[in-house]
């Protein structure tokens, strides 16, 4: 393996909104000398957020990267939105980081968000550290917090440094393995100094259970710590190192980001501690053509391959396809096949990502996190490889939508460019969902939150000069039956020349939900021509996709074709469909027709103070908790809940919990509406109809 690839950290920065992260990010650029001042969220001018979006929320909605080096090593940052609304962003871009720092807010403690970004860390097998920052605020508390994150995290989080004074009082930490105080002046320039006479005996204490902890990480010096003997700082480095990777632990560290407090000492920790590209190991993939699974090595030498883990897109300069390179190597300019879409790629410039500028590049080996423009196929979530050593990754899917609305131009006539832009975006995030409702006839732009919405909205604005209103999206109900009838439908119909006649006998009957339409035909002895036998089927179909309650589609009945005559010359395919469609209007009205509503499977994530408000709410919308379990410090609750009683439920979840409560939701099934709220349902529509 390269000295190169060894001197590589891709680091992701997770976390709830509001913990840091973006500030973090800003003090380790600052530290490491790649900006000439600290910036700051609030005032709109830090290197990682620079969207107009962002400014305005400040806060990110999209991951933000950018590059450093820090005594010898390249450290590539990505920084990740840390609101619910923007955190399928977070999950696509966390697949490019070999390992994460967790920021945490000392005031704040863990969020829901956090538990959130650590279960991603978890599922891609991410080794974290945890930065408790924001020490420097009022009522920050460092061992609150702390005791916070144990009860949170799994494996057991361990204290690597002590802070030194709290809240207005914080100046520095004491890291515990060199046992040395540093204290921060003016600008963060940090000075060695003894530990405060009144921290010895804390010290004292925290180092010998840091000692323990991390000699667990390593038997041969588990063995000489119970023997009395003394462990050498090399040694507890090594073995603090090997606790990381192996996920035995996890460090914590302290700081303060905007005043600039044990940054230094988080990227001595990034670069000594954090796995590079090469102990991560091999990337397994499957090979297109065979199905048979294999590797990548971490080597210039190997075939190359990489895969994407964010698009950009923008009507002038195109899309910018962002990857992460899993072995090989690429020159300024070349050609990568695509396997997802089975074709070959060219491009013209390789490009690396600072913050809001794109730089050119001259290589990109293993490890590196680079970009091109203006692919033309290629998505987030594709491999991209050679064509001569081909090999296909799994990259983690978009996180459901939580939320739709009915888009309408604000314009009219610009229904066509509206789409067309919006297609644009899905490519930049995939967790938004465009579709066209048949029953509803709405187009309908589904996300994760309202505020994910309303920024594509002003993205579309700014971006495509393009302007859309949102409405809350109609209910897709059907109908259905829930007894039986038979009925003639007869279509007879004279004129001057060729008169028309049609005449079948149906039985209609209900079938289990979900199971559609079936049609049967028991037509013996010829009592009608096979030929006119799919113009009654076709009749049927095309009568059920508009209802006789309400005008929705009616769903899950069983039609059988029994008898019936025709006429030579009269009966056509024609008066045969119209006979069908009389006769199943007919046998509607006598089998018991009902009203149907979209079912939602809910899960609700929140602390436990929450329980019985959102208990209350979920039963006041209808809803049946199906059950509940506990995930940590939180509470699961499993239900099932009408769609129509959910349109509005990620704002009304956010008030009732402050913001810590999170839910997914999919569709389940379909299911009876109540005669009463189906009576209003069918009366409202009709009178909308009209």
């Amino acid at each position: 393996m390269s000295e190169k690839v060894e001197r590589i950290r891709n680091i992701a920065l997770i976390g709830h909104g509001g913990a840091g992260k973006t500030s973090l990010a800003e003090a380790l650029l600052y530290d490491s000398g790649v900006i000439k001042r600290l910036g700051s969220v609030d005032e709109g001018n830090s290197a990682m957020d620079f969207e107009p979006e962002e400014l305005k929320r400040t806060s990110s909605i999209s991951s933000g990267f950018h590059q450093l080096n820090w005594k010898n090593h390249t450290v590539n940052l990505i920084d990740t939105p840390g609101d619910q609304n923007f955190f399928s962003d977070t999950k696509s871009c966390m697949q490019a980081a070999d390992g994460v720092v967790v920021v945490v807010d000392a005031v704040d403690g863990v969020k829901v968000q956090t538990e959130l970004a650590w279960e991603f860390a978890r599922e891609f097998e991410l080794p974290c550290v945890i930065f408790i920052n924001r020490l420097d605020r009022e009522r920050a508390d460092f061992n609150r917090t702390f005791e916070d994150a144990k009860v949170s995290f799994e494996p057991k989080p361990i204290i690597l440094q002590v802070p030194i004074g709290s809240e207005a009082e914080f100046k520095g930490a004491v890291d515990l393995i060199r046992n040395q105080a540093y204290v921060y002046g003016a600008g963060g320039k940090a000075k060695k100094e003894d530990i405060p006479a009144d921290m010895q005996d804390l010290v004292e204490s925290e180092r010998e259970v840091l000692i323990e902890n991390i000699a667990e990480a390593d038997d041969a010096l588990i063995e000489k710590y119970l023997e009395g003997e003394r462990l050498s700082d090399e040694e507890l480095n090594a073995a603090l190192r090997n606790g990381v990777l192996s996920h035995t632990f996890v460090p914590v560290i302290c700081g303060s980001a905007t005043k600039n407090i044990g940054i230094d000492l988080l990227m001595d920790f990034i670069v000594t501690s954090m796995p590079s590209p090469a102990d991560r190991g091999p990337r397994k993939g499957i090979d297109p053509d065979s199905g048979n699974e294999i590797e990548r090595a971490p080597d210039e030498n190997a075939p190359f391959s990489a895969y994407v883990v964010k698009t950009l897109a923008d009507p002038y300069a195109g899309r910018l396809t962002i990857f992460r390179v899993v072995s090989g190597k690429l020159g300024r300019d070349g050609t990568f096949y695509n396997p997802n879409k089975d074709n070959k790629e060219r491009f013209t410039q390789l490009l690396s990502i600072a913050g809001k500028e794109q730089k050119a590049a001259t290589e990109a080996g293993p490890g590196a996190i680079a970009a091109v423009a203006k692919l033309k196929e290629t998505a987030t979530g594709d491999t991209l490889c050679d064509s001569s050593n081909k090999i296909q990754y799994a990259c983690a899917e978009p996180l459901p939508s939580l939320i739709s609305f009915a888009m309408t131009a604000k314009s009219k006539g610009d229904e066509d460019k509206i789409f067309i832009s919006l297609t644009k975006l899905l490519e930049e995030d995939p967790s938004l969902k465009l579709e066209r409702v048949v029953e509803t006839k709405e187009i309908l732009l589904s996300g994760l939150g309202q505020i994910h919405i309303e920024t594509v909205l002003e993205k579309l604005k700014r971006k495509f000069g393009v302007e859309a209103q949102l409405n809350t999206p109609k209910v897709p109900y059907r109908e259905t039956i829930k007894g039986t009838a038979r009925v003639q439908g007869k279509h007879k119909k004279q004129t001057g020349g060729h008169g028309q006649f049609g005449d079948c006998w149906i039985q209609i009957e209900s079938l289990p939900r979900g199971k559609g339409f079936e049609f049967v035909n028991a037509i013996v002895g010829g009592v009608i021509p096979k030929q006119y036998i799919p113009a009654v089927e076709k009749g049927i179909v095309e009568s059920c996709q508009k209802g006789i309650l309400a005008g929705f589609p009616t769903v899950d009945f069983k039609v059988t074709l029994d008898d019936g005559s025709f006429h030579q010359v009269d009966s056509s395919e024609m008066a045969f469909k119209i006979a069908g469609s009389l006769a199943f209007k007919k046998a509607v009205e006598g089998a018991n027709p009902t009203l149907l509503e979209p079912i939602m499977k809910v899960q609700v994530i929140t602390p436990e103070d929450f329980m019985g408000d959102i208990m209350g709410d979920l039963n006041g919308r209808r809803g049946k908790v199906l059950g509940m379990d506990n995930a940590g410090k939180n509470q699961v609750i499993n239900a099932q809940v009408p769609m129509a009683e959910f349109l509005s439920y990620a704002s009304d979840l956010r008030s009732m919990t402050g913001g810590r409560g999170i839910f997914t939701m999919e569709f389940s099934h379909y299911d009876e509406v109540p005669a009463q709220i189906a009576e209003k349902i069918i009366e409202e529509t009709k009178r909308s109809q009209e």
